[in-house]
């Protein structure tokens, strides 16, 4: 009995002493993680061009002894670290790539990085705090490994590229990690991934059970009419004016068809190309667009009826139209099983009125494919300044998020990892 209560006392010891040294490890980290969050700030790129972020996430990587797997997906970088014991195998993932945005603010460090994107010059800016992620998981790989010798099993770092989409004509991000292996060689069981929320106070973690974030699929509608002379719109079969119509007609899928009670659905139409001067009814004009959904069923509604739709009204006024709908990023779902797990370890971190379930959201993440293939939990993390009632919105020149939320990343993934692993 005695041996049996000096064992159990050696442990909660020795899980006192290794609470602690954790404690001091997140302290010291928070002023890297900072600076390295600053340094992507300032030199952002694009997706699947991550060429300089790559290679300072991987001699980060090499610097812990972490194995490390370069040009994965193209610009992706894996890590992998064994533990002192066999045992599971979670995955960690940040994303790294950037936005075709020109940053307007006066942070010391904003980008001014300049480049091509569909033939057009454009700035670079972490518009949508990628930046953060990446900076985040490399603090987490720097404690992790650190303690390898408390961890059973292995932990992933999966820095990914491409996240907000690969350039046309090209693969890329998730999809593309997942088509390469990431989750095999060796296997893993779950994978936890987060997102900086600028319109969340800093402190707290939101959450959801199953769908947490929307399908989302691309669409390209063209409309072949009829030129004129401005003066002589009869002459004409107008692509612009067919357009309105059918943009018209798209909305009411979403207002007088879909069942928005179930779960909710947008289709957004954000650009349109017709025309070259003002007295010229031109011959075609082109639309492309962006619908979300968070049933399959849905979207296999949706997806049928525009494409009965846009011919149809086009047909009703003398024209032709195509639609062409990408299969797109899947439905971001939460593991039910892994969230339930993962519950606890958020409220010991946080605090337990800081975990806050939300309803699911009609972005979109492609950190949705390894979710297809293993067991995966998403968060949201806050970044906003608490107090702050207008925070600028992700994918805007003005965006910026409160550093000091970067650090309960830190301690949460590493939680998150460690809990996983070793419970």
């Amino acid at each position: 009995m005695k041996q049996k209560i000096y064992t159990l006392l050696t442990c909660l010891l020795a899980s006192s002493v290794f609470s602690q040294s954790l404690s001091n490890d997140y302290k010291n980290i928070e002023k890297k993680v900072i600076e390295w969050r600053r340094y992507f700030h300032q030199n952002p790129e694009l997706s699947n061009r991550e060429f300089n972020t790559a290679k300072k996430i991987a001699a980060h990587l090499k610097s812990l002894g972490i194995k490390t797997q370069e040009n994965v997906a193209k610009t992706g970088v894996v890590g992998i670290l064994k533990g002192s014991k066999p045992g599971k195998v979670v995955a960690l993932r940040a994303d790294i790539d950037a936005l075709p945005v020109v940053e307007r603010n006066n942070l010391p460090f904003k980008s001014t990085v300049k480049t091509t994107y569909l033939n057009k010059d454009v700035g670079v800016m972490h518009a949508c705090g990628h930046d953060t992620h990446t900076a985040i998981l490399m603090g987490v790989a720097e404690i992790l490994a650190k303690h390898k010798d408390k961890i059973k099993g292995t932990v992933k770092f999966i820095f990914q590229p491409a996240e907000e989409g690969a350039p046309e004509g090209e693969e890329g991000g998730a999809e593309l990690m997942v088509k390469e292996g990431v989750l095999k060689n060796p296997d893993v069981d779950a994978i936890f991934g987060l997102h900086i929320s600028s319109g969340q106070d800093v402190g707290t973690i939101a959450y959801k059970p199953g769908g947490i974030m929307a399908a989302s699929q691309s669409f390209k509608i063209k409309v072949k009419g009829k030129q004129s002379h401005g003066s002589r719109p009869w002459a004409s079969i107008d692509p612009i004016v067919i357009s309105a119509k059918i943009i018209d007609g798209l909305q009411t899928i979403i207002s007088r068809e879909a069942e928005l009670t179930k779960e909710g659905a947008v289709i957004t139409v954000g650009k349109i190309d017709s025309g070259v001067r003002s007295n010229i009814i031109p011959e075609s004009a082109e639309m492309i667009g962006t619908i979300r959904t968070l049933d399959y069923d849905m979207q296999k509604q949706i997806n049928d009826r525009m494409k009965e739709m846009v011919p149809a009204i086009a047909k009703a006024y003398r024209a032709e139209a195509t639609i062409e709908i990408e299969k797109g990023y899947p439905i971001t779902f939460n593991d039910i099983k892994l969230t339930k797990q993962a519950l606890p370890t958020l409220q010991n971190v946080a605090g337990k009125d800081k975990v806050i379930e939300i309803k699911a959201i009609t972005g979109a993440e492609d950190f949705s494919f390894f979710q297809k293939e293993v067991p995966g939990f998403y968060f949201f993390l806050g970044g906003k300044t608490v107090g702050n009632n207008n925070p600028y919105p992700h994918h805007t020149p003005d965006f910026q998020i409160d550093e000091s939320g970067m650090l309960l990343g830190v301690e949460t993934m590493t939680q998150l990892a460690l809990d996983f692993l070793n419970n």
